[in-house]
């Protein structure tokens, strides 16, 4: 395959289908023919050069999913430079340790971004600035090779802070041109992951390097109904949805995905049930099934399972991309016999270039592959899978104790390393428990100093210093840590979180309105918790993003009316929730005053 950059690839693109539209956003109803984001990144790209940005300067982009975002990545690459996406969950203080680490000189928001406060100490570039118009709409005359890095995504660290992965324009053009892609696929393609997510490259990249059209769905949380109206009103023709998200819809809502021609699911384990149940109800889509990792240029394997197939109880990893090679092997890097249990190595194509500015760890998570070409190296991604007798690879855990939450990769001991130091805080310990099929969550174990510790206070910290969907869901306090034997924390010990020991409980407060009753009800079916009152947050009671779409889905099938999950967001109570549905249905069920609330745990959706 000839080695690409992306800009010249899209350039090419460009001259094929200068009028087609290549970027439609949802919100406003603006839209971008491929001249057009053309120039406009022409342009913007000019200005980042004016500004001292040079060849693999990293630059931060804080943009709400729009126009404008596609036109920041594309203007960063044609500057020969690399885009780095900052996810709008992060608090101020991490936005800024981004920043700085980055070593960045410029920084690409929008007109909303900039308005909340954005980091300081660079230049800060608004890509809704009208001034950019005035820039020269020429190319940039910038070489590019592909071995230069086009992006850099940040990925949860052991050591309290996150890892700055770095991957080259080759690996994502190879990425993107691989033959066993079906381009009809992506004609256009529906983007609703957060773009700080590193399956948002393919998402973006897909549809443009063919000649398709993006589609920006509105910024913020997507549900069910608002996936099922963007997917009819717009002819989508594929999309990804994490694996948690994807069985969430497939259990409540399959119709969803009816008239697509693919649904790219993966990022943890996906359930056979769901795919099954989907396949079902929308016989002619394909569930693409993914697997890979952030260091291994987004995937590197996919089986396209469609009506007709049988699905086992495990949805095999799939074979290979064009160029990889999955290795499964035991400590001494040798290959593990069929049903033997060993660890996954990413080989061949699709290793990213490391860690930036971690040389000791990219040492030890890239290694040299016994098995390839002198100089071949593999990475070593921390999954355990074994092989079935006719060749599948079958997912099998990991080997530390990294977590999928919401399909974002959190390892515990960040988490823990951000909350040290608090005051009053003695021992602080992150577990993740599943709250249901599939679904897990952060359970953070607190042992204080003295006594009395403030949990509401613990959690107001950990969100200063933590993106929400590394927010433990639950707080416990305990006495103290349980030990083994031998002195060593006994994490199989720690007690599951109980009712009484969710943060910010209330006394229930007994319902009022057959409304009030009813939601009561689904809370609690849907949290798995004995008791809900009425001024109980659904976030507060452990609630987050898939939870949220099942309760919504719960709510339209038992009590009839349509909930977006922004309006749950604003009226996250029982109390609050029923006086919302009352107002606008007309109803003349009242509800009491809702009480002050805590802020709420989100969980990182949309």
């Amino acid at each position: 395959m000839t080695a690409y950059s992306i800009p010249t690839r899209f350039a090419e693109q460009v001259a094929r289908t200068p009028e087609a539209t290549a970027v439609l956003e949802v919100a406003s109803g603006a839209a971008l023919t491929y001249r057009e984001l053309d120039r406009r990144a022409n342009q913007l790209a000019q200005r980042l050069i004016g500004l001292g940005v040079g060849p693999e300067d990293r630059v931060p982009v804080l943009v709400e999913r729009s126009t404008g975002l596609v036109v920041a990545f594309l203007a960063i690459l044609k500057a020969g430079a690399v885009f780095l996406p900052i996810h709008d969950a992060y608090p101020a203080d991490r936005r800024q340790w981004v920043v700085d680490r980055a070593g960045a000189s410029v920084l690409l928001v929008d007109d909303a971004m900039r308005a909340a406060g954005v980091p300081t100490g660079v230049s800060v570039v608004s890509v809704d600035d009208p001034a950019l118009a005035e820039e020269s709409a020429a190319a940039p005359e910038v070489p590019i090779h592909p071995d230069q890095l086009a992006y850099v995504i940040h990925t949860s660290g052991s050591t309290g802070q996150p890892k700055a992965v770095g991957v080259t324009q080759r690996e994502v053009v190879r990425l993107l041109l691989d033959p066993q892609w079906l381009v009809r696929h992506h004609r256009r393609r529906l983007l609703v992951l957060p773009h700080a997510f590193d399956i948002s490259v393919f998402e973006i990249w897909m549809p443009l390097m063919h000649g398709g059209q993006l589609v920006l769905a509105p910024p913020g949380p997507v549900e069910a109904a608002t996936l099922r109206q963007l997917i009819t009103t717009h002819r989508i023709t594929g999309m990804h949805l994490t694996a948690g998200l994807f069985r969430v819809i497939a259990e409540e809502a399959p119709e969803t995905f009816a008239g697509l021609g693919e649904i790219v699911t993966g990022g943890d384990v996906i359930a056979a049930t769901a795919v099954s149940r989907v396949l079902e109800v929308c016989p002619d889509v394909v569930v693409l099934a993914t697997y890979g990792a952030t260091e291994g240029t987004v995937m590197s394997t996919q089986v396209p399972l469609t009506r007709g197939m049988r699905i086992g109880d495990i949805v095999p990893l799939g074979g290979a991309l064009t160029g990889v090679a999955v290795h499964v092997l035991d400590d001494r890097l040798a290959p593990v016999p069929a049903g033997v249990v060993g660890e996954i190595y990413l080989a061949g194509e699709g290793a990213a270039r490391g860690y930036l500015g971690q040389a000791d760890l990219t040492a030890a998570r890239f290694v040299a592959d016994p098995l390839g070409l002198p100089g071949a190296r593999m990475y070593r991604t921390g999954d355990l899978a074994r092989r079935s007798a006719d060749g599948e690879i079958e997912f099998a855990g990991r080997v530390d104790s990294q977590v999928k939450i919401n399909g974002f990769l959190v390892e515990p001991a960040e988490v823990e390393a951000a909350l040290a130091g608090h005051p009053g805080l003695a021992q602080f310990v992150v577990l993740a428990r599943e709250f249901g099929p599939g679904e897990k969550q952060l359970v953070g174990y607190a042992v204080s100093e003295a006594g009395g510790l403030d949990l509401d206070a613990l959690r107001a910290h950990a969100r200063t210093k933590l993106p929400e969907y590394m927010v433990p869901a639950v707080f416990v306090e305990l006495d103290s840590l349980p030990l083994t034997a031998n002195g060593k924390l006994d994490r199989a010990a720690l007690p599951a979180p109980g009712f009484d020991e969710t943060p910010t409980r209330r006394a229930p407060n007994a319902p009022k309105t057959s409304l009030q009753q009813a939601l009561c009800g689904i809370f609690s079916s849907v949290l798995a918790v004995p008791e809900v009152g009425v001024y109980d947050s659904f976030f507060d009671l452990g609630g987050q993003s898939m939870q949220a779409m099942r309760l919504l889905s719960r709510i339209k099938a038992e009590i009839g009316v349509t909930v977006p999950i922004s309006v749950l967001f604003d009226f996250p109570t029982v109390a609050e929730l029923a006086a919302h549905i009352s107002a606008m249905s007309g109803s003349a069920a009242q509800s009491p005053p809702a009480q002050p609330r805590v802020t709420s745990n989100t969980g990182g959706i949309g």
